[in-house]
């Protein structure tokens, strides 16, 4: 085995971008091992670091040098190698010279497509200390950065100017020029507890000497979950719960090499201001976590996490509460003032803001909005008019000063202006709803009038942005369709509501002006759900063959097509399956096959086979008490009804040959195939599962 040494490389760098750390972290180590496997150069693992002035990344047992590697030079064909007297060509000295050999010395390479001349040799392998500069510039040219910057009066870009690079191959300090720095071996601490430089003898000392000498901690989950703690212990000193959300989390650990809590107040007047509104601007502006208290309500206190150990905690935190301060007090006026004019009043200024070019403003959509929630309450059990009123009223907190401030508080504020407003409850709750789900995981709307209005808000949105050719491209999807249909497939599904999708598709395109939208949008659309749909059920581990079978047959509920589902699931374990499902992949061969037409019913009086007679009887006895079971969705006990037909087909095809020679026996038969078929297709296209 070759000897081996760790790896450091360290770029160190003005303070990163706190949102994009990880990823540049990530996607740094990332490159390098690429590098090392693209040269052939075995490593053992690769520990990343991520602060907000370094990336570094410790590659452990790198072997010192490239394996020996076999190379083999495709010459010209034999057949213009050799001319009729067997003697070299010209086209085959003039490879052998470019290889350094003599004609003889070329090998012959014989294939399926025909024969070469070919020439083998051995390289022998670099050392790797002259390759790693090479890896590293590739590595940081590949990083996912959006926008490069320039420093200086230099040619190179980055997304931060670099002022240090460290790369040690072991005890070996590899020298290079990275982006305009020359390579060393000496790290920077902490840039206030401890600017001067740290040298650095060999990888394994680049954690400790930062810890203890640099005041850094480098390795970021370990420094996540050190502000974790310090987190909620500062909330337990004063008997409140820390609320830590994990984007924020990630963010202030991106922020800091060295994390100290600070704890700090703000004037209880304050609380009289929607909680929500106060958090977003703790969280948004200031990157503080808010503190609640043992009942769940909101505290004057927060706490921030400082870069720096203060010998004067109490000036940290006074400066922190007096950058607050104003912040929450733009919260308290803007509260103060989109309350004196109401949600109503405010359905005018949506004409001012364009949804998209060619689908008009935010009021054209609310009023296409406003008919179909009216369409989806009542099909739910609710006041028509409530829905009406709802979807009017969803996008007029757009317009309020606090919504302008904090957009992520759209529709949580519709639901406290309405309140305000004198509006019924449930209109109030479902403005805060329509937003829901709002990311992967988030909860669903809970009340029927929210379901109604996230549902029609989101249809249209697909509706319009299909109808004007504008579907999801590859990765980019500016409007969130992707989102969009799934969230309303959640919606059906989850909370099982017993709606027509397809019916709701055509209904939210003929909302729209004629000529504005494709006349083939509503189908798109509604295809484009499935293959949500498809996806949605494979990430729960339901086999793809049991979800074709269902989509085959294009159900237009998607609760109904969750129950479709399970019930193929459970048909599946049933002896009877393997057999049906290959009997109903022959049908459906026969059928697909045959020009013929049949009559849509079989005629006993044309049967010559007890066998034909026998799965006839069976058929319509298990039909007719398939439309209850059917009617119930319970598509479990349906398919475990038609598991009775095995031996009746089975028998059917031991005896019976379909394609008599007798026209009318034929097509007789062909019929009563159609109608064993068509059971199965009231349910799922069972023909497709690989059993």
């Amino acid at each position: 085995m070759s000897e081996t040494r760790d790896l450091l490389i360290e770029i160190g760098t003005e303070e990163l971008p706190p949102k994009a750390l990880s990823n540049l972290s990530e996607a740094f180590s990332s490159g390098i091992c690429r590098g090392l496997e693209q040269q052939g150069i075995e490593y053992a693992i690769a520990e990343p670091f991520a602060t907000p002035r370094r990336l570094a990344v410790i590659i452990k047992g790198v072997a010192i040098v490239q394996p020996d590697r076999s190379l083999e030079k495709r010459g010209p064909a034999l057949a213009a190698a050799f001319d009729k007297d067997g003697q070299p060509t010209k086209a085959a000295q003039g490879f052998a010279r470019s290889c350094g050999v003599s004609v003889q010395e070329l090998e012959q390479l014989e294939t399926d497509k025909g024969s070469w001349l070919i020439h083998r040799s051995s390289q022998a392998g670099q050392a790797t200390a002259t390759l790693i500069p090479e890896i590293i510039e590739a590595a940081l040219a590949a990083l996912p950065i959006p926008k490069r910057m320039r420093w200086g009066n230099l040619p190179y870009e980055f997304v931060r100017p670099v002022h240090w690079v460290v790369i040690l191959f072991g005890h070996q300090e590899i020298e290079a020029k990275i982006l305009g720095i020359r390579s060393g071996r000496m790290t920077r601490g902490h840039r206030f507890h401890h600017p001067e430089p740290i040298e650095l003898a060999q990888p394994n000392d680049y954690i400790k000497l930062l810890e203890d000498k640099g005041y850094v901690f480098p390795v970021f989950s370990l420094r996540q979950e050190k502000v974790r703690l310090l987190v909620e212990e500062a909330a337990d000193l004063i008997d409140g719960q820390a609320v830590i959300d994990p984007a924020l989390l990630n963010e202030v650990t991106s922020l800091v090499e060295y994390p100290v809590a600070v704890t700090g107040c703000f004037d209880e007047k304050f609380l009289e201001v929607p909680a929500e509104a106060l958090i977003a601007a703790m969280k948004g502006h200031q990157k503080y976590f808010h503190v609640l208290d043992q009942n769940g309500k909101l505290l004057p206190r927060f706490i921030t996490i400082s870069n720096i150990a203060s010998t004067q905690p109490h000036l940290v935190q006074a400066g922190n509460e007096r950058v607050l301060r104003p912040r929450l007090a733009d919260a308290a006026f803007f509260w103060q003032q989109d309350r004196a004019k109401s949600l109503e009043n405010r359905l005018e200024q949506l004409k001012t803001v364009v949804f998209q070019n060619a689908l008009g403003t935010l009021y054209d959509k609310s009023k296409r909005v406003a008919e179909l929630t009216g369409l989806i309450a009542k099909q739910l059990g609710e006041d028509e008019l409530q829905g009406i009123r709802a979807a009017q009223l969803a996008k007029c907190d757009l317009m309020t000063n606090m919504v302008g401030e904090f957009p992520e508080l759209q529709g949580i504020m519709g639901e406290y202006y309405a309140r305000h407003d004198g509006e019924l409850e449930s209109v109030a709750i479902a403005l805060r709803e329509h937003y829901m789900p709002r990311f992967w995981g988030d909860a669903l709307p809970a009340t029927h009038l929210g379901q109604a209005l996230s549902i029609a808000d989101k249809l249209d949105t697909l509706i319009g942005i299909f109808g004007i050719g504008q579907p999801p491209t590859g990765d980019k999807d500016p409007f969130g369709l992707r989102r969009a249909a799934l969230s309303v497939l959640r919606i059906m599904t989850e909370c099982q509501l017993l709606l027509n999708l397809k019916g709701l598709l055509d209904t939210a395109q003929a909302s729209y002006p004629s000529g504005i939208i494709a006349p083939q949008s509503s189908e798109q659309v509604f295809d484009f759900m499935l293959e949500r749909l498809r996806g949605y059920y494979q990430d729960q581990g339901i086999p793809y063959d049991s979800i074709d079978a269902v989509l085959a047959c294009r159900p237009s509920n998607p609760f109904d097509i969750a129950q479709r589902i399970h019930g193929v699931q459970a048909f599946r374990q049933l002896s009877a399956a393997a057999s049906l499902a290959s009997a109903n992949k022959r049908i459906h061969n026969i059928l697909k096959k045959t020009e013929e037409t049949y009559p849509a019913q079989a005629d006993p009086t044309y049967f010559d086979h007890k066998a034909e007679r026998l799965l006839y009887d069976q058929i319509d006895t298990v039909g007719s008490g398939l439309n209850q079971l059917l009617n119930d969705g319970n598509y479990t006990a349906a398919l475990e009804s038609l598991a009775n037909l095995r031996e009746p087909v089975d028998n059917f095809f031991d005896n019976v040959m379909v394609m008599a020679d007798n026209v009318t026996i034929r097509t007789n038969r062909l019929a009563l195939l159609h109608s064993l078929r068509g059971l199965f297709l009231q349910i799922a296209d069972i023909s497709k599962l690989q059993m």
